[in-house]
C-alpha cells in the first residue's frame, strides 16, 4: 500500500520525465529558420502576394551584385574576367555578365539572327515597294550619322535597318529599363572607375538561403583563385551584395545574436541565482521549470508551424527571465516547516496562478495574427509559461529533498519593507514622471512609429547604401511600379502583355510614364512571330519589289543580295522559344519578367508577365491614370488579368496593416488581461490597482524611447505586452489578500495576511525582477532590431513596474512590520 501511494504520489514526476523525453526527440527533429519570410502575411492580397513572390523568388532576389576594388584598372579587369569565366561554368548560375565583348557579341549575334522576329517594324507594308523604298532610304541617311560605321557594315544584309532599330530600343531607357554601366579595360566598371563590376544570377530563388550561401561561396572562391596582381600596396578586395546576400547575412546575424544574447543572459542569471541561493543543488532545481518551458515551447511551435524561427527562439530563451520567477517564488516564499510546500501552494499559488493566466491572456491575442512570426511568438510564450508554471506547481514540490531550504534573506526583506512603507509617499512624484513622459510622446507623435518594413531587418544601413550604389552602377533591376498580367499559358500571357503595352502607349505620349518594359520585346508571342514571318514575301516577290524600290536610290539591287537570302531564311525559320535566349544577357530580362507559378491555395497554376513602368523625372507615377487605362483596355475589360502594383507603396501598406493588426491584437490582449483580473478579483477597484503599475511603466518607457529618438516597431508592442505580463505578477502580490466584507475564521484571516506582501515575498519579487532584467535587458545591446526593441522595452519596463507596484500598492500589510519568519540557511 505504501509502495502504491508512493508511486501515485510521484505520478506527476514520471509524466513530466516522459513528456520531457518525447519533447527532446521532437526538438532534435525540428527545422529552424532565420529568414524574414515569417514576418510576411499568411493570407496576402494579390498585390501583397506579388510583393512576397518578388521578395522570395523574383528576379531581383536571384541577383548577386559583385565588385572588385583596389589595384589598378588592368588588374581589376583581369580579375573580373577570370571570375566570370569560372562562374559561367558553374551550374549554380544561369547568367554571369561583366560587360566583356564576348557577351555583347552573343547578344548582337542573337539580335541579328532573329531580327525579323523581334523587330516591331516588320509588317507586310514594310516589304512592299513603298515600304522598302522608305526603309532603305532611312538606312542610307544613317550613313552620315555617328552610327554610320555600323550601318555601312550591315547595309548589304539589313538594308531596312532592323538592327539599328532594335539596338536603339534595347539599349535605351525604354529598352531594358536600365542604362548600361560604364566600361573600363573591356569590362563593366563603376561610375567613378574604381570598381570592376559583375552581375550574377543564381538558379536558386532568393528564398533558398542555403543555395544562396553556396552561390556566394562560389563567388568568393572564384575571386580567391583569380589573378590578383596589381600595383604594390593596393590589394584588391571583393564586395558582394544583393537580396540573397542580405538573406544569408540576416540568417547568420540572427543565429549569432541568438547564441550571444542567450549565453550572456544565462551567465548573468546563473551568476545572480548562485549569489542568491549559494547552492548548486538549488540552482539546478531552479532551472527545471525553465528548461521544461523552453523545450515545450519549441515543440509546440514546431508542431504548429512546421518550423521555428530564430527570432522566436531568441525571444523564447529570454523568456527564461520570467519562467525562473516561479521557482524563486517557491524557494524563497516557502517556510521552514514540515508543511511549508503545502502552505506555499495554499497561500501563494493562487496569486501566481492568476499572474500566469494574465500573461497567457495577453499573449493569446497573438495567435490570431495573420503573420506567422507573431503567431509563433504567441504560441511559444503561452506554452512555455504554462509548462514552467505547471512544473513548479506539481513537479517541483516532489523533487525538493527533505529538509530543503534556501539561505536566510529575511534581513534583505526587512530593508525592502522599510522602502515599501515609504513608497506610497512617492505617488505624486510617479504621477509627475508619467506626465513628463507624455511630453516627448506628444512632440514626436507624427514620427513615433517606424512605418517601413526594413525596420525589422538586421541588415545595417551601410550595407544597404552599398547595395544601392552598386545597383545604380550596374543598372540592375530595382523596379517599383509594375503591371502584372496573369494567364493560364505562356502564349496567353505574352499576347495579353502585347495588348497591354499597346494600351499604355497613350500614357507614354502624355508623359505619365516614360516607358514600359515587357518580355515580349525579347520573346514575342507565337501569334506575333508568325504574323511577322508571314509579312516576309516569297523570295521572287521580294526580289522584284526590291528592284523597284531601289530604282531611284543611290544603291544597286545586286549589292543587297545577302538581304534577300537572309529574308528567305527567316521566312522558313521557326518561331523563337525561351530556350533560344540561353547564353545571352537577354535571358536575364525575360526570366525576370516572365514567370511560371505553381498552384497554391486559392490560386491555380499559370503564368505571369511583369511589365515594369518607368516613372517621369519626379519619380512618381499617377496610379489612378494607369489603372483607368488598364480597366479600359479591351483585353483586360473582360478578364481583369492586368493588375497595377506599386511595390514600395504595397510594402508600406503591408507594414501599416501589420502595425494596425499588432496594435489591435495588443489592445485585445490587454482587454483580456483586464477581464480576467476583473473576474478573478471581483472588484473593479482592485483590477485598476493591479493594472495601474504596468500602465504607468508603459507610459514612462514609451516616453523614454521617444526622447531617445527610437522609432517604435511591431516588436516594441510585443515588449509592452511582456511588461504587462511580468508587471501584473508583481502588482498582484502587492495587492493580494483583498479585504473581505463577510466573516472569516482565524485560519482564513491568517492565510490572507500571510499571502500579502511579507518581507520574504518582497525578497522573492526583487530576485525575480533581477532575473527578468538579466534575461530581457541583454537584448538591448543586440544588433538585431527585433531583439533590441524587446530589450529596450522589457528591461527598463520590468524595473519600473516593480517600483510602481510598490508606490501604488493598495495595502500595507501588517506583515511588513511583523518579524520575518525564519528560513535559516
Amino acid at each position: 500500500m505504501t509502495k502504491g501511494f508512493f508511486q501515485a504520489r510521484l505520478l506527476p514526476v514520471w509524466v513530466w520525465l516522459a513528456t520531457l523525453l518525447l519533447c527532446g526527440v521532437l526538438v532534435a527533429r525540428t527545422h529552424f529558420t532565420a529568414d524574414m519570410s515569417a514576418f510576411l502575411p499568411r493570407s496576402p492580397t494579390p498585390e501583397q502576394q506579388l510583393l512576397v513572390d518578388q521578395l522570395r523568388d523574383g528576379l531581383v532576389s536571384r541577383l548577386i551584385l559583385v565588385a572588385v576594388e583596389g589595384g589598378d584598372p588592368a588588374s581589376r579587369a583581369a580579375a573580373s574576367g577570370a571570375m566570370a569565366g569560372q562562374l559561367r561554368g558553374d551550374k549554380r548560375f544561369t547568367t554571369v555578365s561583366n560587360g566583356e565583348s564576348g557577351g555583347m557579341q552573343r547578344d548582337q549575334a542573337f539580335l541579328f539572327e532573329h531580327r525579323y522576329l523581334l523587330s516591331p517594324a516588320v509588317t507586310p507594308a514594310r516589304f512592299s515597294v513603298g515600304g522598302l523604298r522608305a526603309a532603305i532610304g532611312d538606312t542610307l541617311d544613317l550613313l552620315a550619322s555617328p552610327a554610320g560605321l555600323l550601318t555601312k557594315s550591315l547595309l548589304p544584309r539589313d538594308p531596312t535597318g532592323e538592327i539599328p532599330l532594335l539596338l536603339e530600343e534595347f539599349s535605351g531607357d525604354g529598352g531594358s529599363g536600365a542604362n548600361r554601366p560604364n566600361v573600363a579595360g573591356g569590362v563593366w566598371a563603376s561610375r567613378d572607375g574604381q570598381r570592376a563590376l559583375l552581375l550574377v544570377q543564381t538558379v536558386a530563388p532568393g528564398s533558398d538561403t542555403d543555395a544562396q550561401e553556396e552561390a556566394i561561396g562560389a563567388v568568393r572562391t572564384a575571386f580567391a583563385q583569380a589573378p590578383l596582381t596589381g600595383t604594390p600596396g593596393q590589394a584588391m578586395q571583393l564586395v558582394v551584395t544583393g537580396p540573397g546576400v542580405f538573406a544569408v547575412q540576416a540568417r547568420e546575424t540572427i543565429k549569432r545574436e541568438v547564441t550571444r544574447t542567450s549565453v550572456i543572459s544565462m551567465i548573468l542569471m546563473l551568476t545572480l541565482l548562485i549569489v542568491i541561493y549559494r547552492s548548486l543543488t538549488t540552482l539546478a532545481l531552479g532551472m527545471v521549470p525553465v528548461v521544461s518551458g523552453t523545450v515545450a515551447g519549441i515543440v509546440a511551435v514546431s508542431l504548429g508551424f512546421g518550423e521555428v524561427h530564430g527570432i522566436t527562439l531568441g525571444f523564447g530563451t529570454t523568456l527564461i527571465g520570467e519562467a525562473v520567477d516561479y521557482s524563486i517564488y517557491l524557494f524563497v516564499q516557502s517556510e521552514r516547516t514540515a508543511t511549508s510546500k503545502t502552505d506555499w501552494v495554499r497561500r501563494f499559488w493562487p496569486t501566481i496562478r492568476l499572474g500566469v493566466l494574465t500573461s497567457v491572456a495577453g499573449f493569446a491575442s497573438l495567435l490570431f495574427s495573420g503573420f506567422p512570426g507573431l503567431a509563433q511568438l504567441g504560441l511559444y510564450s503561452i506554452v512555455g509559461l504554462l509548462t514552467a508554471a505547471a512544473v513548479t506547481r506539481f513537479v517541483m514540490p516532489l523533487l525538493l529533498p527533505a529538509g530543503f531550504r534556501v539561505r536566510d534573506v529575511s534581513a534583505l526583506g526587512e530593508r525592502l519593507s522599510v522602502w515599501v512603507r515609504f513608497a506610497p509617499r512617492l505617488k505624486w512624484a510617479a504621477l509627475a514622471l508619467m506626465v513628463l513622459a507624455c511630453v516627448p510622446l506628444a512632440m514626436h507623435r507624427d514620427k513615433l512609429w517606424n512605418h517601413e518594413l526594413s525596420g525589422l531587418s538586421p541588415i545595417s544601413l551601410a550595407d544597404q547604401m552599398q547595395d544601392t550604389t552598386l545597383r545604380a552602377d550596374l543598372g540592375a533591376p530595382d523596379v517599383r511600379y509594375l503591371v502584372v498580367i496573369s494567364a493560364a499559358t505562356q502564349e496567353q500571357v505574352l499576347q495579353a502583355a502585347e495588348g497591354t503595352v499597346q494600351a499604355l502607349q497613350g500614357l507614354v505620349e502624355r508623359k505619365v510614364i516614360t516607358g514600359v518594359d515587357t518580355p515580349t520585346r525579347f520573346l514575342p508571342s507565337m501569334a506575333t512571330q508568325q504574323a511577322r514571318l508571314a509579312s516576309l514575301p516569297p523570295a521572287a516577290q521580294l526580289k522584284e519589289s526590291l528592284a523597284q524600290a531601289v530604282s531611284d536610290l543611290p544603291i544597286q539591287a545586286a549589292r543587297l543580295a545577302p538581304f534577300l537570302a537572309d529574308a528567305e531564311a527567316a521566312r522558313q525559320s521557326r518561331p523563337l522559344q525561351r530556350a533560344d535566349l540561353t547564353g545571352t544577357t537577354l535571358a536575364v530580362a525575360v526570366d525576370g519578367m516572365l514567370l511560371q507559378r505553381g498552384a497554391s491555395p486559392g490560386r491555380p497554376a499559370g503564368w505571369s508577365a511583369l511589365l515594369p513602368l518607368h516613372a517621369p523625372v519626379n519619380g512618381i507615377i499617377d496610379a489612378a491614370a494607369v489603372r483607368q487605362v488598364l480597366a479600359d483596355a479591351p483585353g483586360n475589360r473582360a478578364t481583369g488579368s492586368a493588375l497595377f502594383v506599386d511595390l514600395k507603396g504595397e510594402a508600406d501598406r503591408l507594414y501599416s496593416g501589420y502595425l494596425r493588426e499588432a496594435i489591435v491584437l495588443s489592445l485585445a490582449g490587454l482587454a483580456a488581461v483586464a477581464l480576467l483580473l476583473l473576474l478573478s478579483l471581483r472588484s473593479a477597484v482592485q483590477t485598476l490597482r493591479v493594472l495601474a503599475p504596468p500602465a504607468a511603466a508603459i507610459i514612462v518607457v514609451l516616453g523614454g524611447l521617444a526622447l531617445a529618438g527610437h522609432r517604435l516597431t511591431i516588436l516594441h508592442l510585443i515588449g509592452l505586452l511582456l511588461v504587462v505580463a511580468v508587471g501584473s505578477n508583481y502588482a498582484l502580490f502587492f495587492n493580494s489578500g483583498p479585504r473581505r466584507s463577510g466573516p472569516e475564521d482565524e485560519t482564513a484571516r491568517a492565510d490572507r495576511e500571510a499571502s500579502g506582501i511579507t518581507p520574504r515575498t518582497l525578497a522573492s519579487l526583487l530576485f525575480a525582477n533581477l532575473t527578468t532584467v538579466a534575461g530581457f535587458g541583454v537584448l538591448a545591446i543586440s544588433s538585431v532590431p527585433v531583439f533590441q526593441a524587446i530589450g529596450l522595452t522589457v528591461g527598463p519596463g520590468s524595473v519600473l513596474v516593480l517600483l510602481f507596484s510598490a508606490i501604488f500598492a493598495a495595502q500595507q500589510s501588517s506583515a511588513l512590520t511583523a518579524p520575518a519568519r525564519d528560513i535559516t540557511p
